[in-house]
């Protein structure tokens, strides 16, 4: 495994996107075990996307235009809700001394298709996983697998660093309900900001 793979892979996941937003979000709220879950959910989202460009079926949304818009416009939706969600009052961005206990497979659930509704992820892996498979290896499919369970792994140890990051952190944010207040305008508007640049992505 060449050390441009794994410098590379962790500059793509350390850039914040809706997975490290969401990692961020819940270790703020709940705290370091729900961002340890929202970081499984948001690694496990990725599976999907690894899985269609090694048999090929990202090949499907770049030459499908109607594929392609169906699962954007879907990601799209995903991600304006997740926006409404943290701005509401009481909503995903819940910060309290005491507590709530969320359900781990919402957690999880919510953080998984967070990322298997980006059809920008598959169309990434598409392009980014052959590129780094010899040209002399016997078992290309087996390469790439290696190589995708290693972004795997990378991806959940750099969420599970920002949830503990802003775990850490919270107790900052409970005793100030204005920064509360700027923090969910703040995630309500990144996933907001999300959802739009995936609307108008081409393929």
């Amino acid at each position: 495994m060449s050390p441009e793979f794994l410098l590379t892979s962790l500059i793509v996941i350390i850039v914040p996107g809706t997975g490290v937003l969401y990692t961020l979000a819940f270790g703020l709220s709940k705290g370091w075990r729900a961002s340890v879950l929202a970081a499984v959910g948001c690694t496990f989202g990725i599976v999907p996307h690894i899985a269609a460009s090694i048999v090929g079926l990202a090949a499907l949304l770049h030459t499908s235009a109607v594929a392609f818009q169906i699962v954007k416009y879907l990601g799209v939706a995903y991600l304006l809700y997740m926006a409404w969600s943290f701005l509401r009052e009481g909503g995903a961005l819940q910060v309290s001394e005491r507590t709530e206990t969320v359900p781990a497979t919402k957690i999880i659930l919510n953080g998984f298709l967070l990322n298997i509704l980006n059809p920008k992820l598959s169309l990434f892996f598409l392009a980014f996983l052959p590129q780094f498979v010899p040209a002399t290896a016997v078992n290309a499919t087996g390469t790439m697998l290696i190589l995708a369970a290693t972004f795997m792994v990378l991806t959940f140890i750099v969420f599970v660093g920002y949830g503990a990051f802003a775990s850490a952190t919270r107790r900052y944010v409970i005793s100030s309900p204005r920064v509360l207040t700027w923090l969910r305008r703040g995630f309500a508007g990144a996933f907001g900001a999300l959802g739009v640049r995936l609307a108008l992505a081409e393929r």
